[in-house]
């Protein structure tokens, strides 16, 4: 019969054997155990993109987490966000600044002509004081006058008098002045003065006259 040999391992085989079963049940280990520091993962580890929603737990970003006035209406779903009551408006806002002046508009027609006034001035500028030889005493806005016959009279104005209106009167009676007095247009600038005695005939008589317009 074959005997059969026992041979021992070298102790360099020992030492190999017990080296692999640290190396192998060690990997395990810490592959099964291994934890990262608090604070060690940054913005540097972390890949562009790499965090999706998937990857955040339900409310995980609340309030405190949000920048304030960082969110726009666009950022919420439609019908989301509740409108004020109708009518309501904030105040004013301050003006702004005036814009440039815009061109000229074009000129509008011209518009109908008013009545003509009256020419001259008032019965202030316009008036004379005569004896019954013709001679003005004292007047205002008189050019000339004359004597034309017994009881006839034309006094010159320097303006047009036609459509103004004439006032004669005789002069006071303790000067032989009683009698009648009219008045007519000798022409644009002239005034015709008429006296008469009591009779009704032709008589020479001081009177005042006065243009009113």
């Amino acid at each position: 019969m074959h005997r059969l040999l026992r041979r021992r391992p070298s102790p360099a085989m020992v030492v190999a054997c017990i080296a692999l079963a640290i190396a192998l049940g060690g990997t395990s280990y810490a592959a099964a155990t291994l934890t990262l520091p608090k604070g060690s993962v940054g913005t540097i580890q972390l890949k562009d993109s790499s965090v999706t929603n998937k990857k955040l737990a339900k409310n995980a970003v609340g309030s405190l987490k949000v920048i304030d006035h960082s969110l726009l209406a666009v950022d919420f779903k439609k019908g989301q966000l509740p409108k004020g009551p109708a009518g309501l408006r904030g105040p004013a806002g301050p003006a702004g600044v005036p814009g440039p002046a815009g061109p000229a508009g074009p000129v509008g027609p011209t518009g109908p002509t008013g009545a003509t006034g009256p020419t001259g001035s008032s019965s202030s500028g316009l008036y004379v004081a005569m004896s019954a030889g013709g001679t003005p005493i004292r007047s205002a806005g008189v050019v000339t006058t004359s004597k034309t016959g017994t009881g006839r009279y034309v006094i010159r104005f320097n303006r047009t008098i036609s459509a103004c209106i004439y006032l004669a009167t005789l002069g006071p009676a303790s000067s032989g002045a009683n009698g009648m007095i009219s008045t007519s247009t000798a022409a644009d600038t002239d005034v015709g003065v008429t006296t008469l005695s009591t009779s009704g005939a032709a008589a020479d008589k001081p009177f005042d006259l006065m243009v009113f317009c």
